[in-house]
């Protein structure tokens, strides 16, 4: 389990990709917390640390992992917001991030609002609108963020206002319209539903 407050911007070093997945190699000053076996989230994606060495960890991403984020899309060079997984005593500083990925997004729109910079997303996964409230959370690339406001659309989207600290320690601030993101709802919303629906 994650919170979504990124520890670390990871460069990818090297990718060997296949029909059965890929293998990533990336760079990072958090490989020396890392053991083989570890849980490290990657874009928000949970993989699993296969190789550790002194300045980076390799992990595996299976061919349905790669189909259902936006790590298929990842070159070499590419930079990857990376988070350890939440000790027992560790402040729950974001929400519960799971790092199971629901869909792909596509940034939409850029806008500069004083000190803020508010993306528009819009979301690939046409059900994921139904767990979107304004106020509620989002994970977008691994990041923990509040909805700012929905957009009604089809497919639905909608806005994150991104503080100049998120912009500066994750890889966010780097994003353009048209780049694709990791989307993972807030999953109190998907356990509601599932109550729900069983009570009905």
């Amino acid at each position: 389990m994650f919170t979504g407050l990124i520890a670390d911007i990871g460069g990818v070093t090297a990718l060997d990709e296949n029909e059965d997945g890929a293998t990533l190699e990336i760079a990072t000053r958090l490989a020396r917390e890392l053991d083989e076996g570890d849980s490290i989230a990657v874009n928000g994606v949970c993989l699993t640390a296969t190789e550790v060495g002194d300045d980076g960890f390799a992990a595996q991403a299976m061919r349905e992992t790669l189909d259902r984020s936006a790590l298929g899309g990842l070159t070499v060079g590419a930079q990857v917001n990376l988070e350890l997984p939440l000790r027992a005593a560790d402040r729950l500083g974001g929400h519960v991030v799971q790092g199971h990925v629901d869909g792909i997004g596509t940034v939409s729109a850029i806008e500069e609002q004083g000190f803020a910079r508010v993306l528009g997303v819009a979301s690939e996964n046409h059900g994921l609108g139904r767990y979107l409230v304004e106020k509620g959370s989002i994970a977008v690339n691994g990041v923990s963020l509040t909805v700012s406001a929905l957009i009604e659309s089809h497919p639905p989207g909608f806005e994150v206002s991104l503080i100049p600290e998120t912009l500066q320690r994750t890889n966010l601030g780097r994003l353009e319209v048209g780049d694709k993101v990791n989307l993972e709802a807030d999953v109190l919303a998907k356990h509601v539903e599932r109550l729900l629906e069983a009570r009905a």
